[in-house]
């Protein structure tokens, strides 16, 4: 690879920001809060598939941010043959998105490898998470002030892998796709998302998966000093 990059494109949760470990943190948190007792890895067993494919069906408009929101918690509960009203359902959903933010574990390496890169590269962010929410990561964790542009599938009104998105992006940036690339968890959304629209991109391979052909992947963040 090593081509003369000027602009990198960053997702956010999975490459950068420890999404899981937040995220178990915050539903620790809120079922304490409302009483709801139930062991916190039995109910990450059945929520983060669950979560998983309410993602893919918010990525290709499917389905709605709020569908989403309610949705992936109620199905949870029925998994777990746990009666929970529709209100309590709906309080969660709003505390999750309050106070996922306030927990900040990043990927190993996440700062040395932005100040590694902040020096040579300008910085971005490309993200399909709520709007109100990946801001406050950013600045919570501490890391935004190492991005440029930021943009996510709220202002674009799309989100990846549909190419609106990335060029929008790039339009932000006052790049191009051949002097940029794109870094990312997520092989469809990240990975092909880019390739389809001309940009390189690099899969941080944090869910183990097998990478097809002709995909570069890096297993840990400093990796990507051998390919840039």
């Amino acid at each position: 690879m090593n081509k003369n990059y000027k602009d990198i494109f960053f997702d956010l949760d999975h490459t950068l920001w420890d999404f899981d470990k937040n995220s178990k943190y915050t539903f620790k948190k809120i079922l304490v809060d409302n009483k709801i007792n139930i062991d916190i890895d039995k109910f990450l067993e059945c929520y983060i598939p669950i979560n998983t494919d309410y993602w893919k069906l918010y990525r290709e408009n499917n389905i709605s941010k709020d569908k989403l929101r309610y949705g992936r918690l109620n199905d949870t509960f029925k998994l777990l043959n746990i009666e929970i009203s529709t209100k309590i359902i709906y309080k969660l959903s709003d505390d999750y998105i309050k106070y996922l933010s306030s927990f900040n574990f990043l990927i190993d390496e996440t700062i040395p490898i932005l100040k590694y890169l902040n020096s040579r590269y300008k910085l971005h962010i490309i993200t399909n998470g709520f709007q109100e929410v990946q801001n406050l990561k950013l600045i919570n964790s501490g890391i935004d002030h190492f991005f440029k542009t930021i943009t996510n599938s709220e202002m674009a009104g799309v989100k990846k892998p549909n190419q609106k998105i990335f060029q929008l992006a790039i339009n932000k940036a006052k790049t191009d796709f051949n002097s940029s690339i794109m870094i990312g968890d997520n092989l469809e959304a990240d990975i092909h998302g880019a390739l389809n629209v001309g940009m390189d991109a690099i899969l941080f391979n944090y869910h183990k998966i097998s990478v097809p052909k002709g995909v570069n992947s890096i297993d840990k963040l400093n990796q990507l000093k051998d390919h840039l």
